[in-house]
């Protein structure tokens, strides 16, 4: 069992494990009991009452937080002939075809988000087992193999969160930055929740959110009241 510090305790003493916050209060915690020097990502798992086993009960999307995610994000777009050139001044920071997917089989992953043209897809398929392992491969159903690479480029660089339910039923995803303040933190819970809400299975009976906890890098979990997330969605 892992065993922390005197700096984790103390920050955990100060949360009441029985009790579930409201979202404002649980933001306003996690930031008041960080115990580190870097400024920390405020991150939130969603426990949702579906069986992802079932095809019509998986859970997966994307959201634009409004305040972004207060990182830099490094785009590789794989695309050929003028697209490669459309990407570039789009702001990607990396595209190319053959040369880049050559770079890649040889162990090069300097990058955080992918994405690609749909004629493309055929040989960025042949390096999947380096891209899907990491989360990079492009999909379709999040919008990252597309022509239109200046709108997906810039909602990345924007702030772009893919997710998808684990075999657990839980959701996690990054909020942003404790820097932000807890209004633009809130603002992008509350866009992340408004998502998850809209994109509710049919095929999901019962209570859809069970469980709702937010916590820093380094913190420990604070519950909150899953029967927030109506005060918290505009």
């Amino acid at each position: 069992m892992a065993k922390h510090g005197k700096k984790y305790i103390a920050s955990r003493s100060e949360i009441d494990p029985t009790k579930r916050y409201t979202f404002q209060e649980a933001v306003h915690l996690a930031a008041e009991t960080s115990f580190v020097k870097f400024d920390q990502t405020l991150d939130i798992a969603v426990r949702l009452g579906v069986d992802p086993r079932h095809a019509d009960q998986m859970v997966r999307g994307t959201v634009v937080l409004p305040n972004g995610l207060g990182k830099t994000v490094r785009v590789m777009v794989f695309a050929k002939g003028e697209k490669v050139k459309e990407a570039l001044d789009a702001g990607a920071d990396f595209a190319g075809s053959d040369e880049m997917i050559e770079k890649i089989r040889e162990g090069w992953t300097g990058f955080d988000k992918a994405v690609a043209t749909p004629d493309m897809m055929g040989s960025v398929g042949k390096i999947g087992k380096v891209l899907g392992p990491r989360g990079l491969m492009p999909n379709a159903k999040l919008g990252t193999v597309t022509f239109d690479l200046a709108k997906v480029i810039k909602e990345i660089k924007a702030g772009k969160v893919d997710f998808r339910v684990e075999k657990t039923g839980i959701v996690h995803a990054p909020m942003g930055k404790v820097s932000f303040g807890e209004e633009k933190l809130l603002q992008n819970i509350s866009a992340f929740i408004d998502t998850l809400m809209r994109i509710k299975p049919s095929a999901a009976k019962g209570t859809y959110m069970k469980g709702i906890a937010i916590s820093t890098t380094m913190g420990p979990g604070i519950q909150v009241d899953p029967l927030g997330v109506k005060a918290i969605v505009v």
